[in-house]
């Protein structure tokens, strides 16, 4: 923290108090409205709390949203299930770790996680309970158990997403795809909803840096605009899957392009 001012230091010191007890404050809430609740209505029950989550730490970081596109653009989540009872697959470009936030606020869906941040203190513990997906992208037996893990939820009904650049870049160009959530989506038929996300200059990117030292950065900004654009769904997703994950690639990168139009036309952004 040596090159923040003494406010910015402040406030990450006073987000981070407030971040670990906002998530065990909201993991108890969350525990008790489940044991209350019928059988029937606890997967319901998970998804509110999550999406109040989201919501939470998006207003603790100071993170001002636009969003566009079916559902979210009039303020709904956009739904993890299709009209087949299948859950979706939406693959998005992975730019910062408030990227993790916006989608608990907009999408949902399990987020398909780095293997290691299951072990974190207060991430590890709240990503466990919400039901992420955790894979070593450097283990081949993580990448298959990773793919069957998302195939499974899929036939639940349960929605899945999947960064498919496999890490954190700068920018808005959008790197090729891994194959893993596509194989998924082929393996359960499911529809691929693109997603882009775009920042306000660079200061929320996540780059040549410890993810310790980037929350600091990020958590030392007074606020942080963002704006999110979900495509329509893919709903052929037969054939070639290199052609299926570069058709997906196409789409995420146009609607980045769409994100990033969004934040210039909207000079203070809307919540």
């Amino acid at each position: 923290m040596s090159g923040q001012s003494i406010v910015e230091k402040g406030r990450f010191v006073g987000r981070t108090a407030a971040f670990v007890g906002l998530t065990f404050s909201m993991y108890g809430m969350l525990e008790l409205d489940t044991a209350i609740s019928p059988a029937s209505e606890r997967e319901a029950v998970l998804h509110a709390w999550i999406r109040r989550y989201g919501e939470a730490l998006l207003k603790l970081y100071g993170v001002k949203m636009i969003a566009r596109g079916p559902h979210v653009e009039r303020g709904d989540i956009y739904p993890g299930r299709g009209a087949s009872g299948r859950g979706r697959v939406f693959v998005m470009n992975h730019r910062s770790g408030l990227d993790i936030p916006i989608c608990l606020a907009h999408i949902e869906a399990t987020i398909l996680s780095r293997a290691d941040l299951s072990g974190w203190p207060v991430i590890g513990v709240a990503a466990r309970r919400v039901g992420t997906l955790f894979v070593d992208r450097t283990n081949k037996q993580s990448g298959a158990a990773a793919i069957n893990a998302m195939t499974a939820s899929i036939e639940r009904g349960r929605g899945v997403l999947v960064y498919p650049e496999g890490t954190t870049y700068e920018g808005d160009e959008v790197r090729p795809f891994k194959p893993g959530a596509f194989l998924a989506a082929q393996r359960t038929d499911a529809e691929i909803v693109p997603v882009g996300l775009a920042y306000e200059g660079a200061a929320a990117s996540f780059g040549s840096e410890s993810f310790a030292d980037h929350m600091v950065r990020v958590s030392g900004a007074p606020r942080t605009r963002a704006a999110i654009v979900v495509g329509e769904p893919i709903v052929d997703v037969g054939g070639d899957v290199g052609e299926l994950r570069e058709r997906a690639r196409a789409e995420v990168q146009s609607l980045v392009y769409a994100a990033r139009r969004a934040l210039d036309a909207d000079g203070e952004g809307s919540s």
